[in-house]
């Protein structure tokens, strides 16, 4: 598998230590030079974090541990006080680490007093290889340094977070910054151990590239290089080919959700929308979307019902992109309308909102489509798809998301502040993050107009996916600054889209 150059391979750290016995037989580079050099990288970081005052450096048995001393040895040469605290003693480590912990004098056994007036701990105590949950005396170290109240330098990845998965098990480092040596590893990026991870900074060890590796198969999505591959409406483009959408949902009482997806659609570029809803909300939507079309569908005290599948499949005969799900409400009728429209349209289609739970339990009626598919789920609506807690989905994104995508043949968005774009195959694009500012009824229905618009242009699904997560991710931070986090609505964040890009 080859990554797509917008993605930044995030490798798990069975590829990493392949790429250093590579560097290290291979390419001849010492081990104990590349633990040189993370250890500078660790000591520049400490050094930015807390330009003064006491250092508490805590090492533990491992090539982690061996980072730490290099720093502590560093950081000593450079005039600062460093207090060296070992989980182990010396005679307990092996090889590089060995080596570099010999190096240093003053080593003290572990001693949370020790961290009193320090301006700044550093935790290097577990590394990459590390999955599970800490015990004992490297638990108790974990607790120590999180409730000495000081920042925090986690060295490679913040001890008790599994490197692989982001994973948390147990007592694990909340870092204030986190130095991770060749490359960001998947855990840094994906919650729960993004939140433990602060700001991270790669450090260049000096592995060569060429590395004969498969390629990661988490990749973190690089916004220049991937929104530049968006086509622009051009000259000769009529209103259909700069993107045709189509917005099935809405119920008595939450017209709202549509209109704000048939926006996003629009702003997000797509020449041509129709909301299709029942015929009681169609005056509302009428009056709201004056560039937009609306369709009077079949309904059921309010609600979408199976009559109204065959007028949207030939609004769909235009091809584009269908959304489904945005206010369509929990009635039978809604969620018979749903799975029938869904299986029938040759479209691509975005499934949101009560689109989802319409298939809870049932992600495997979706795999005989034979369209695209893009499914846009919270954790609690990635639970019910999966029938398991909201709680084991927060526990687990990356598991539950590729999951998902698997039993669905699907590409699945699994929402958050580290969106997950999870294609079938196994790969897994990661977003970089967005703003609190989204955290705001709506949000979530302006995300699927813009998947919807992007697809409805031809845009490759995965990429299209992608994409559309950005857009929307980057329209919230434009939204954030012009309105303050707080003061941010969904339409603030559709306004915000010709900014996006």
């Amino acid at each position: 598998m080859s990554l797509a150059p917008w993605l930044q391979g995030l490798p798990d750290p069975e590829r990493m230590r392949a790429t250093d016995r590579w560097a290290i037989e291979e390419r001849g580079i010492p081990g104990v030079e590349l633990m040189e050099r993370a250890g500078r990288g660790l000591a520049d970081l400490v050094a930015s974090v807390a330009p003064e005052g006491p250092v508490a450096i805590a090492c533990g048995k491992g090539n982690n541990g061996g980072d730490g001393y290099v720093a502590a040895r560093l950081l000593r040469e450079s005039r600062r006080e460093v207090r060296v605290l070992a989980v182990a003693p010396a005679e307990e480590l092996s090889g590089d680490a060995r080596t570099n912990a010999e190096r240093v004098d003053g080593v003290e056994p572990f001693d949370a007093a020790r961290l009193a007036d320090c301006s700044v701990a550093v935790d290097a105590l577990l590394g990459t290889g590390f999955s599970g949950t800490p015990h004992g005396t490297m638990a108790e170290a974990i607790d120590a340094l999180n409730d000495a109240g000081l920042p925090i330098v986690a060295a490679d990845m913040p001890s008790g977070v599994d490197a692989a998965s982001g994973v948390v098990e147990g007592a694990a480092i909340r870092a204030r910054a986190t130095a991770t040596f060749a490359a960001a590893k998947p855990g840094l990026w994906i919650n729960p151990g993004k939140s433990h991870s602060g700001t991270v900074r790669v450090i260049d060890i000096g592995i060569p590239t060429g590395a004969p590796i498969d390629e990661p198969d988490v990749a973190l999505i690089a916004d220049a290089e991937l929104l530049a591959l968006l086509p622009s409406r051009a000259a000769g483009w009529t209103k259909f080919t700069s993107g045709h959408v189509l917005v099935a949902g809405g119920a008595r009482g939450l017209t709202g959700a549509p209109s704000l997806a048939a926006e996003a659609a629009q702003r997000a570029g797509a020449g041509y929308v129709t909301a299709c809803v029942p015929a009681s909300a169609q005056p509302i939507l009428a009056q709201r979307l004056l560039e937009a079309m609306t369709r009077a569908l079949p309904e059921d005290d309010g609600a979408h019902t199976p009559a109204g599948v065959d007028t949207v499949l030939e609004l769909a005969q235009r091809g584009g992109a269908l959304v489904v799900g945005p206010g369509l409400g929990r009635s039978d009728g809604a969620f018979a309308f749903a799975r029938e429209l869904v299986a029938r349209a040759e479209v691509a289609v975005v499934l949101d909102a009560d689109g989802l739970n319409a298939h809870a339990g049932d992600l495997g009626a979706l795999a005989g489509r034979r369209a695209p598919t893009i499914l846009t789920p919270h954790e609690g609506e990635l639970g019910r798809l999966l029938e398991v807690e909201s709680s084991a989905v927060a526990a687990r994104r990356l598991e539950h998301a590729r999951a998902a995508a698997a039993q669905a043949q699907a590409i699945v968005v699994l929402k958050g502040d580290d969106t997950l774009v999870a294609d079938p195959g196994g790969l897994v694009a990661v977003s970089p993050g967005a703003t609190g500012a989204l955290a705001t009824a709506g949000t979530g229905d302006v995300l699927s107009g813009v998947l919807a618009a992007v697809l409805s242009r031809g845009v490759e699904p995965f990429t299209a996916a992608c994409a559309g997560v950005r857009l929307h991710a980057r329209a919230g931070i434009h939204a954030a600054h012009e309105k303050g986090v707080d003061g941010v609505i969904a339409r603030d964040v559709i306004e915000a889209l010709p900014f996006a890009r």
